[in-house]
């Protein structure tokens, strides 16, 4: 009788804890979406179509701080329902013994991902590709007729080179800040509370679903895939829900594996930094389809990142089989 009454007891308890998880995150997605939206509806969008230069570097200088909203979201969360701040399930230490190999994942390897699919795209589109890099050539002249100076061949040959050698290396600690404003709250709070609810395929799948949702206003903006296209903007919001699925596997697995979302952090800086290498050899001449390629959001441009996101989400799949998936920490 004492078992089954501890058992009772036990089950209860765990019931009551599900039940403050899922208020938490309808607390947390609340204020998340609610300031996002709000602050891109209201203030970016007139922004962004104004003509004045100092407006629209004003609408940008917004839309990169919206990035920090899902971490203050977490805080206010936390505050509001007495959740903890401190202990490892803040999700934000850094434990490299033992986790260098989820750190290369993020870093190396999906740079190395990203250029693969642009190469991908271009052997497979070979008149979109521009050896002579008309592309940055033509950003360059724009600045030129500004600033008066003289664009030569190799000056555009050292900006390629510059922004390769920092989209590479710089990247995950260049853009730290901002993504960490992201990660804490998809990776290093939505993920852990949903994996309380759900099994992980759902659980990771859903986190990519709502991280993509809270682009909308941006897509409709023309975010990554620009305006006009055919089925607009409907087609561009499920792009980026499907793009922030594929990237949000490979964010989670190494999350759940470290029990932190630091590298989470470094592979979304990584990403947010590099994902462009593709346009620097994009011809102007024969414009690329942002929906194929060379870029990441697109299905060629993406494919590695398709490819290792599956097979990550297969593996968790498969450990699940073997018992609840934990978070370690």
């Amino acid at each position: 009788m004492k078992d089954m009454g501890a058992r009772f007891k036990e089950a209860q308890k765990k019931q009551e804890e599900q039940g403050r998880d899922v208020r938490r995150v309808w607390i947390f997605l609340l204020i998340t979406f609610a300031l996002t939206y709000a602050v891109e509806i209201f203030m970016i969008m007139p922004l962004a179509g104004s003509a004045d230069a100092e407006m629209a570097m004003m609408a940008q200088m917004i839309k990169a701080s919206v990035m920090f909203v899902p971490s203050f979201a977490v805080i206010v969360t936390r505050a509001m329902t007495r959740e903890s701040f401190v202990g490892k399930g803040m999700m934000i230490h850094v434990r490299l013994k033992g986790n260098l190999k989820y750190y290369a994942l993020v870093w190396p390897c999906l740079g190395a991902l990203i250029l693969l699919g642009a190469v991908l795209y271009f052997v497979l589109f070979p008149s979109k590709f521009d050896p002579q890099m008309g592309y940055v050539r033509s950003q360059l002249l724009q600045q030129a007729e500004m600033t008066g100076e003289t664009v030569t061949d190799e000056t555009v040959r050292r900006i390629v080179l510059i922004q390769l050698v920092m989209g590479i290396f710089l990247s995950p600690f260049a853009n730290f800040l901002n993504c960490f404003g992201e990660e804490w709250g998809w990776r290093g709070y939505l993920l852990p509370k949903l994996l309380k609810q759900f099994k992980v395929v759902p659980a990771i799948l859903i986190t990519g679903v709502v991280w993509g949702l809270w682009h909308m206003p941006l897509i409709i903006m023309g975010h990554n895939y620009g305006v006009g296209y055919p089925g607009y903007p409907l087609v561009g919001v499920i792009a980026m829900c499907i793009f922030c699925m594929v990237t949000g596997v490979i964010f989670s697995y190494v999350t759940i594996k470290t029990g932190s979302c630091i590298p989470a952090v470094m592979g979304h800086g990584m990403l947010n930094g590099f994902a462009a290498v593709g346009l620097l050899f994009s011809s102007i001449e024969d414009p690329f389809n942002v929906f194929i390629g060379p870029m990441p959001v697109g299905l060629v441009g993406g494919l590695g990142l398709i490819a290792l996101a599956g097979v990550l989400l297969y593996k968790l799949y498969q450990q699940e089989k073997e018992g609840p998936i934990q978070i370690s920490v």
